[in-house]
């Protein structure tokens, strides 16, 4: 007879599980407040939303505590991992999730806000994002990719125009593709390798003397197709102009920021342990994704018409060029990506919302879309404080000093020329160039154009609440002010990210 196996309670590390669990709790609970007496008030489900984040920010505080104190610990049957990268994203996450939610409290006419399951499923996501990134367990990434991945598709079609429904359904199917490619990837290195965690597919790899390159190859092609597709990196990037318009546009900033955070840590863990492993196509293939990305993105928000358009294709723009942080894979250059998302976290989240306030429910007939160049022109004088907010944003996103992006687009270009990638580096600074001119576009609209008739002021401030007058605040003083803080967030992001071993 079989004795059975103790575990004790003390090695699971339960702890480990807690920034996790909290936002699951707060789902459970909202749907059971629901179910217990229906028609209460949005604002209870926004209170509780932000409670429930609140508890999740501290626990994530004192994992890096105990990360501090202890180094990398492991939990969970070692399948829970704390280490700076899971720490720092999900500081990320919950952040930009903390500074969202709040905009649920907005006009009545955003009905999607009106529905508990609304908050439920994002704080399902929530925890979806914080599992993609607290392990190096493929089972579990696949686990966590898809929990955020069917709550953000539901999140999407809520907001019930045509528009929403098409992109749910696009960013459904280009999403169950991309789980499709990943799981093959993950297929491919378990019959490699035995194992499914990321570190020991590397020392395995690694003992191996990467013997078995043909399949190394096959595994290493779908998983950068489904980084690609989750990273909207070209050429598997033609969901997100569609899915950012059908989308409401706080939900477009928040999809452009913490889905991708999620990504980028997975493809950290998984693609630098190969970038230095020196696999020559493997780098020439990141090299080549890098490029295209940032420039080509960068072609098409030039010919855009419609704003939201224009910032989803810097958006994606903004990826590649983050990417460049992984193929450069060095510790400066992985403190510079979460330096950089950090600071875009603010000006894109603070750029979107600004184009929820002006939101508009029937279009006139001048108007092709609903955030076309013309609806902004003359803004400065039928709304001077949102048109100067609005191109602070813009100067941000371009890059301009002293504003928040530059001193990550500084640190990242640095990185590239201290890797050793100088020609990166020129096209980097570029395609920041480039990238300039539509976001000075919005700017010439903005201040030097006179109002298309039919437009009034009004327009500009039909949804502006108090609490998307205080998002967009916060958004403001963090892209102007961000040079006072960017060495104490610099030292505190290295720390974590070379104690991590990266």
């Amino acid at each position: 007879m079989l004795s059975p196996i103790n575990v004790p309670l003390e090695s699971l590390n339960l702890m480990t599980l807690a920034p996790m669990l909290i936002p699951v709790v707060g789902a459970l609970l909202i749907l059971v407040i629901d179910i217990v007496k229906g028609g209460l008030h949005k604002s209870l489900y926004v209170v509780l939303s932000l409670l429930f984040l609140g508890m999740d920010f501290v626990a994530v505080v004192n994992a890096s505590g105990i990360f501090q104190e202890n180094g990398t610990v492991m939990g969970v049957f070692d399948v829970m991992l704390v280490d700076g990268l899971a720490i720092l994203a999900q500081f990320i996450i919950v952040g930009a999730s903390m500074l969202f939610i709040p905009l649920a409290l907005t006009h009545k006419r955003f009905h999607e806000f009106s529905y508990p399951e609304f908050f439920a499923l994002f704080l399902f996501m929530i925890a979806g994002f914080q599992f993609m990134v607290a392990t190096d367990n493929l089972i579990l990434v696949f686990v966590g990719l898809e929990t955020s991945s069917l709550a953000l598709y539901s999140l999407i079609a809520m907001h019930n125009r045509d528009k929403s429904f098409e992109a749910a359904v696009k960013y459904f199917t280009m999403g169950a593709l991309a789980a499709g490619f990943f799981s093959f990837g993950a297929m491919v290195f378990y019959a490699l390798t035995g194992s499914v965690e990321i570190n020991k597919i590397a020392l395995v790899l690694a003992a191996n003397g990467y013997a078995d390159m043909g399949f190394v190859l096959v595994g290493v092609a779908f998983f950068l197709a489904a980084f690609a597709f989750k990273l909207s990196l070209i050429p598997f990037h033609t969901w997100a102009p569609d899915v950012y318009e059908g989308s409401s546009a706080a939900m477009a900033g928040y999809m452009s920021i913490v889905p991708k955070i999620a990504a980028f840590i997975v493809a950290m863990r998984f693609f630098e342990f190969l970038v230095h492993s020196d696999i020559v196509w493997l780098e020439v293939v990141l090299y080549v994704f890098v490029v295209i990305t940032m420039t080509v993105s960068n072609m098409w928000a030039l010919v855009q018409t419609d704003v939201k358009r224009m910032l989803a294709y810097s958006s994606i723009s903004h990826a590649g060029f983050v990417m460049a942080a992984i193929l450069i894979g060095t510790t400066q250059a992985n403190s510079a990506l979460f330096l950089y998302w950090v600071l875009f976290s603010f000006t894109n989240l603070g750029s979107f919302s600004m184009l929820w306030m002006s939101r508009q429910k029937h279009l006139p007939d001048h108007q092709s879309s609903d955030h076309s160049y013309d609806k902004f022109a003359g803004m400065i004088k039928t709304a001077p404080i949102a048109a100067v907010i609005m191109g602070l944003f813009m100067l941000s996103l371009a890059g301009l000093p002293p504003f928040a992006l530059f001193w990550g687009k500084l640190y990242l270009i640095s990185s590239a020329v201290t890797g050793g990638y100088t020609i990166l580096a020129l096209i980097m600074a570029l395609n920041s160039a480039i990238a300039g001119y539509y976001y000075l576009k919005l700017i010439v609209y903005m201040f030097m154009k006179e109002p298309v008739i039919g437009l009034d002021g009004n327009v500009y401030v039909s949804n502006a609440t108090l609490a998307l007058k205080t998002i967009i605040g916060i958004a403001a003083i963090g892209t102007i002010f961000a040079f006072v803080a960017i060495n104490p967030l610099l030292e505190f992001i290295t720390a974590f990210v070379y104690n991590s071993g990266y």
